[in-house]
């Protein structure tokens, strides 16, 4: 520790504290322009400048390292007078536009002329600052209003690790610009935004909006992945007119992607469902919230009475908070008698979560994300993180180029952390065992393991080593494409930290060997060390804002909430229910086998979206034969033209409740406006049927919400309070059991062959909620193929034209779009659009062999 005094007062920092620091320590306010605390200090405003005793000059407080014994004054009459010429110098050229510019009542600039007294103007200098910027989209620059502190520049390159903005010319001519005068590698994050100081940089969608004191802050969480950050609705008159987040205070320290800055757009959206509506000879028409639902009830009475309720299903979605998951699988099991319930897990997360419950005890995360920041390697194996997950992208940039880790990289295709990637295994579709395998052999035969770690904790440690030993590396090398050397530094880098994360994501958990290669991870967690300590851990990334929670509610006919049983666990929920709960129970696959056979007439869909599952085709032509089809959303769809009642949800930004994130994070969600149209909370909408069908004593968000805790044993004390709030807080952490980790002997197959398409997200877009925002579709604003050159030639294509893709489940057909990001013999298409109906060319997972032809 280093002391020093600072106005008067003694106060000890660690070595390599700056003076703004040790400042900030003892509550002295030193004022600032370029500082920003999660970039490297800049130096560049000057304002920050302090008086350090025996020294003639004064020193920039901000990058200033601290020493022994120093004694530094923050205040006096020479410092004012250097500060307010610092601020009269960056004001020589600033115009006078404050009226009209947007930053006009939370400009960091104006309050610095306010509080150093700056109201002359001495000083005179030729204007030569460049015009407007203003065909980037999403963003306008205004050079003329830009102080130079590089804080767009900084959290661009060091946080986002986008590096999409650079200086550009020198002295008075310099201002920010993107890297070659377009926004090629910009992220459209709205970072630079959110950090500017001054009026520079401009959200174009909130230009001339409103004024920040005309706007209410409703915290809240973005809800677009699991990530859940927390974030500002900014409302005035009812609409949200731009979000923002909190820098030091948040999980997400401030920082937003596209979807958390921009993506907002849908809530207003011209495609928002506005009143319940019911199929008739004339057509879907308008119908009161009694009529809709008194004709839901009727319904599923009727189908009970002749059926049994056995032929009735419903499928929910990780759109839904906790509270709505949980009373969703009440309502069916106990309120109607169904067992049959399911939601698009079942294609992706609960594989990956099952396999990592057989094999670790794991429930999802084994760790919180910040932990990642602090690993000494990372291994990001099979997603692209930086659009699955932003926050934990951010955690890789900052434990890997700012804490120097060592970054492993595992991928099909070339991502955005592949520049960054000390090790880089570009492997074949199909090869994913076999790459895990490789690296758990190497781990362990080199002595990297640790060897108590595995006595102590792993139960069949003898079944880890006849399996390793029997394991053929060259066969390995020749079904990944990858060398030996390149496996071996690679495992190196895992093998010697100290600390490693591994996070695996959508090309894995959305497979078809899903629960294979999740137990293979597993086994390479094992002998790495993820699972040591309280620094880095295993990650399972699924893309959707609430799938954690939706798994936690037991929204699965296995599972009950709290990831209970179903067959053993059901006694105690029909008695605190107060209902006969029914045996068995079908899975998404099952309800549409029983649809096409007739065995289920009615089927019940809330915030899900079956042409969006594997297989859309078929689901296609099963919701037309169902005999009756409730979809409850908020956009209007393909999917809500099919349905005989039609029930309108509320947006995130229109509701309460509480989400889990993917590191088990519980946050609130704050209702900033009021459902539009005649929505409803979703909560309500069920809890209104459920009163049709059978008496109960609630239905407040407050008594879910205790219900929850009292009958699942995911949440301590601290998660629920009264008064139909939550607050913040963490489930129960993952803890090691002595014997209780076990190692899954699992075999690669043969690579795939011929020419593999597989599908994924993109940065821009979130699902399919984001094709309605404006924002978002101004950046990506359809689906395309993405093809290599090679092939492309091959096919006789080039960019743009269209190309068919035939797979035994289905075709479809779009753009090319050239890229060497893919490999020869891939192609990737996005999966958010549904104009282009790429998923009914899939059969069981997100990849399949088609046949290319042009179109």
């Amino acid at each position: 520790m280093v002391s020093l005094t600072i106005d008067g007062k003694q106060v000890s920092v660690p070595k390599g504290a700056t003076i703004l620091e040790a400042a900030q320590k003892l509550d002295i306010a030193i004022p600032t322009l370029c500082w920003l605390e999660k970039i490297s200090p800049t130096g560049a405003c000057r304002i920050c400048v302090v008086e350090v005793e025996g020294l003639d000059r004064p020193q920039t407080a901000c990058n200033t390292p601290v020493k022994d014994g120093i004694v530094v004054a923050t205040q006096s009459e020479r410092l004012t007078r250097i500060r307010q010429q610092v601020v009269q110098m960056l004001l020589v050229n600033h115009p006078l536009d404050c009226p009209v510019c947007d930053a006009g009542g939370e400009c960091s600039l104006q309050d610095v002329c306010y509080d150093l007294d700056v109201d002359t103007q001495p000083y005179a200098a030729a204007d030569l600052a460049h015009e407007v910027i203003d065909t980037w989209p999403l963003i306008q620059q205004v050079p003329s209003r830009c102080i130079l502190c590089e804080k767009c520049v900084k959290v661009c390159h060091e946080v986002v690790g986008a590096s999409a903005l650079v200086v550009r010319e020198q002295g008075e001519r310099a201002f920010i610009d993107t890297v070659d005068g377009k926004p090629l590698d910009c992220e459209f994050c709205g970072n630079c935004v959110a950090e500017c100081p001054t009026g520079t940089l401009l959200s174009k969608p909130f230009l001339f909006k409103a004024r920040p004191w005309e706007m209410t802050r409703v915290a809240s969480i973005c809800t677009f992945c699991g990530s859940n950050c927390q974030i500002d609705y900014n409302v005035k008159n009812d609409t949200v007119l731009r979000v923002t987040s909190e820098d030091g205070t948040t999980a997400n320290d401030g920082n937003l992607c596209i979807g958390g800055f921009f993506g907002y757009g849908y809530i207003d959206s011209p495609k928002r469902l506005l009143a319940p509506a019911m199929r008739t000879e004339k057509g879907m028409l308008q119908a009161g919230w009694d009529e809709a639902l008194g004709a839901v009830a009727g319904k599923i009475r009727a189908i009970s009475e002749s059926q049994g309720a056995a032929a009735i299903a419903g499928l929910a979605s990780p759109r839904l908070t906790n509270e709505e998951n949980y009373l969703f699988q009440k309502l069916f099991r106990a309120g109607i008698g169904s067992n049959n319930i399911d939601s698009e897990a079942r294609f992706g997360a609960l594989r990956a979560h099952r396999a990592l419950d057989k094999a670790l005890g794991l429930k999802g995360a084994s760790n919180r994300i910040d932990r990642i920041a602090q690993s000494d390697a990372v291994l990001v194996f099979g997603s692209d993180i930086t659009a699955e997950a932003p926050m934990i992208d951010w955690a890789i940039e900052e434990a890997c180029r700012k804490r120097n880790g060592r970054l492993v990289l595992a991928n099909m295709r070339r991502v955005k952390l592949t520049p960054y990637a000390e090790s880089f295994l570009q492997y074949r579709p199909g090869s994913e065992i076999w790459l895990a395998n490789a690296l758990t052999k190497i781990i362990v035969e080199t002595g990297a393991a640790d060897e108590d770690f595995l006595r102590r904790y792993l139960e069949n440690a003898d079944e880890l080593k006849t399996h390793l030993a029997a394991f053929d590396l060259e066969r390995a090398v020749r079904e990944t494409g990858i060398s030996l050397g390149d496996l071996e530094e690679a495992a190196g880098y895992l093998g010697k930290a100290e600390s490693v994360a591994i996070v695996f994501g959508g090309d894995i958990i959305r497979g078809a060997q899903a629960e294979e290669i999740t137990l293979a991870l597993a086994n390479l967690s094992l002998v790495s060390g993820a699972l040591h300590g309280d620094v880095g851990g295993l990650f399972p990334v699924d893309e959707k804002g609430n799938m954690q929670g939706l798994l936690d509610m037991g929204v699965c006919p296995e599972s009950l909430p709290g990831h209970q049983d179903y067959a053993s666990g059901r006694a105690r929920f029909e008695q605190a229910w107060g209902a006969k709960l029914p045996t068995g129970g079908r899975n998404a696959l099952e309800i549409l086998e029983g649809i096409e056979k007739g065995e289920i007439r009615f089927l019940y869909l809330a915030a899900a979206n079956p042409l969006t599952f594997p297989d859309a085709g078929r689901w296609r032509k099963a919701l037309e034969k169902v005999e009756f089809l409730v979809v409850q959303d908020i956009l209007a769809s393909e999917l809500t033209e099919l349905a005989h009642v039609l029930l309108p949800g509320a947006s995130p930004a229109e509701k309460s409740g509480s989400v889990t994130s993917l590191d088990h994070r519980i946050s609130c969600l704050g209702q900033a406006v009021s459902p539009r149209g005649n929505a409803r909370e979703d909560w309500e909408i069920f809890a209104d049927l459920y009163r049709r069908l059978k008496p109960i004593a609630y239905f407040n968000a407050e008594a879910i919400l205790a219900e929850v805790k009292t009958l699942t044993p995911l949440y301590g004390d601290v998660c629920f309070v009264g008064q139909g709030r939550c607050r913040p807080c963490l489930k129960e952490p993952y803890r090691l059991v002595e014997k209780g980790l076990r190692y899954s002997p699992v075999d690669g197959v043969a690579a795939a062959e011929g020419m593999q398409l597989f599908t994924g997200k993109i940065l821009f877009h979130f699902g399919t909620t984001t094709t309605a925002s404006e924002a978002c579709l101004e950046v990506a604003p359809g689906g395309y193929i993405e093809m290599h050159p090679e092939d492309a030639a091959a096919c006789g294509v080039t960019e743009g034209a269209k190309v068919k893709v035939t797979s035994p489940a289905g075709s479809a057909q779009g753009p090319v779009v050239l890229s060497t990001n893919v490999q020869k013999g891939m192609l990737f298409v996005p999966h958010h659009f549904p104009d282009l109906r790429i998923q009914q060319v899939l059969k069981d997972g997100n990849r399949v062999a088609v046949q290319v032809a042009k179109a």
